[in-house]
């Protein structure tokens, strides 16, 4: 027995020696390859041409124990047999084992081919991360460019400014020095132009004492006479205008028995100042612009225009559209304007008033006619005169003073013939100044009068309400005389009140005041007696005398 168990022996130890070995070194884990052996369960070939040749030989050995019927040597054969029998059993639970250790591995080959799938997951979101990483490095790296090239510009700009600072540095320096020098000058101007201020005020002041002087010299009350340019064809050989302000008027007597010649009787008139037929209105006006004067110094003027219908009493008033035969009242704003003392601000206020039959008319109203209020006059709380209702324009120029007079010789009253005025009409501007930087103001007004026709009731031939008119007319032409005469005198009671007209212009009439009358006459031969009755009226405004009376109560009511 022993003999066969070394034998056996021997032969499984050939077998273990022979196998392959269970296991292989693995690389760690992450790598990407594994290193193995041969494939297990391949025989080398040594070892399959002895096993070939040990099968080769076991079958004789079993038939020749079969056959030898179980001698000594058959035996020997079945011992062999099942010695190979064991040898195969443990081949197949070696290679079980190593089927066992294969598959262990494999799963350990899974893991690790899962894992490094996984890496590679994780490796190419890396990557694409770092892609666009690289682009935003890139875009970054073009901004970086960019700014250094703005940087080097900036630089250089910088450094340009530099230079121009230092340039400038030194024309600061000498700007500064020259506006030192500028201040210096500016104190020095400014204390010039304040000395230049209070000698053009004391220059100013010596004006208007001068301008005061002369009005007063020339008289509170002035008569002005212009003669209207001859209409058609007639012949005015009994007007003649002398030198000094005169006019002579003539008229030629035939004898009533024929047995004398004609005679020839004159009147002789002197006035402050006299205008012939082709005096222009300019001309006429800058007689009037001293008054204007004199209400920018604060002084309450009125101008009136008297005469017969068709004298050219409204012509100089107010004039026509043109600009070299507008009158007086259009004129008076620019003048007022180009005449304003120095650092004196006027506004400039306007109203028209018509006095018919001693009503009160708004000239400037423009609402509904049925709705037309009344007007009366009144007191202020500054003891002057208003009328209530009454409508106030603001006027700056000309254009807006002539729109003004459209207006109301639209709505002005005319006779039946539509040639004559018969009522009275009153523009009125309110000049309020203002000097800041002396805290002066002065208020004053200016009024022009286009006064009625002062025909002789005989001549008009008026009847019914003409007659009416004429009376009214004359009535307050009569009043307005002798407040002028009153005032003339000095007297110390004034009969304002007797008509509408006197008491609206109460204010211009009476305190500091200057008055002057227009008497407008008209040249034809057949208004000798109007013309005659008008220069005796304004003769005697003018120069007041006890036979100022006379004549007025000579003339009556017509005041001719």
């Amino acid at each position: 027995g022993k003999p066969q168990t070394a034998d056996t022996g021997s032969k499984q130890s050939a077998v273990a020696a022979a196998r392959p070995p269970l296991s292989r070194p693995v690389r760690g884990a992450g790598a990407a390859t594994v290193a193995v052996g041969p494939p297990r369960g391949v025989v080398k070939p040594s070892d399959a041409s002895t096993a070939a040749k040990g099968a080769n030989m076991t079958p004789p050995a079993a038939s020749t124990a079969l056959e030898t019927g179980g001698s000594g040597t058959p035996r020997h054969h079945a011992r062999d047999v099942q010695g190979k029998v064991s040898e195969m059993e443990d081949n197949i639970q070696n290679h079980q084992t190593l089927l066992q250790s294969i598959n262990q591995e494999s799963e350990v080959l899974k893991g690790l081919v899962a894992h490094s799938h996984k890496e590679k997951l994780e490796m190419e979101e890396t990557l694409t991360k770092l892609k666009s990483q690289i682009i935003q490095y890139k875009t970054q790296l073009q901004e970086l460019s960019n700014l250094r090239c703005e940087l080097e510009k900036v630089a250089y700009e910088k450094s340009c400014l530099q230079k121009e600072r230092s340039v400038q540095g030194s024309t600061l320096a000498r700007l500064q020095a020259m506006l030192w020098d500028t201040e210096e000058q500016v104190r020095s101007l400014t204390d010039t132009v304040a000395q230049l201020s209070d000698e053009l005020h004391a220059r100013e002041m010596e004006r208007w004492r001068l301008h005061m002087t002369i009005q007063e010299l020339k008289g509170n009350i002035r008569v002005f006479c212009r003669v209207r340019p001859l209409q058609g064809s007639g012949l005015r050989r009994h007007i003649q205008l002398a030198t000094n302000n005169r006019i002579k008027l003539a008229k030629t007597k035939k004898s009533h028995t024929g047995k004398t010649a004609e005679t020839q009787k004159s009147y002789n008139f002197s006035f402050d100042r006299v205008f012939g037929p082709g005096a222009s209105q300019q001309e006429v006006f800058d007689e009037i612009s001293l008054l204007v004067q004199s209400t920018l110094d604060g002084h309450n003027v009125c101008c009136f225009a008297y005469g017969q219908t068709g004298s050219g009493k409204t012509f100089t008033m107010e004039g026509e559209e043109f600009d070299d035969n507008r009158g007086c009242i259009p004129r008076t704003v620019q003048a007022a304007e180009k005449l304003g003392p120095q650092g004196w601000e006027f506004t400039f206020t306007a109203s028209f008033v018509e006095i018919y039959n001693e009503i009160l008319r708004d000239l400037l109203y423009t609402s509904k006619a049925s709705q037309r209020p009344k007007h009366e006059i009144q007191k202020t709380g500054n003891n002057k005169e208003t009328i209530n209702n009454l409508s106030y324009r603001k006027v700056s120029t000309e254009d807006e003073v002539l729109g003004l007079i459209a207006l109301a010789n639209h709505n002005r009253a005319t006779a039946q013939n539509h040639h004559s005025s018969c009522s009275h009409s009153v523009f009125q501007l309110g000049i309020e100044g203002v000097n800041a930087d002396r805290e002066v103001k002065c208020k004053s007004t200016l009024c022009l009068v286009d006064l009625a026709g002062s025909e002789r009731m005989a001549k008009s031939q008026s009847s019914g309400e003409c007659f009416k008119e004429m009376t009214a007319i004359n009535s307050s032409l009569s009043n307005l005389s002798i407040v002028i005469s009153a005032l003339a005198n000095k007297e110390s009671h004034i009969l304002y009140r007797n008509s509408k007209l006197t008491y609206l212009l109460q204010g211009c009439l009476g305190g500091d005041y200057i008055t002057l009358m227009f008497v407008n006459i008209a040249p034809e031969p057949d208004s000798f007696g109007e013309t005659l009755n008008s220069l005796r009226l304004a003769s005697q405004v003018g120069e007041p005398e006890e036979d100022f009376h006379y004549v007025t109560a000579c003339r009556g009511h017509c005041l001719t």
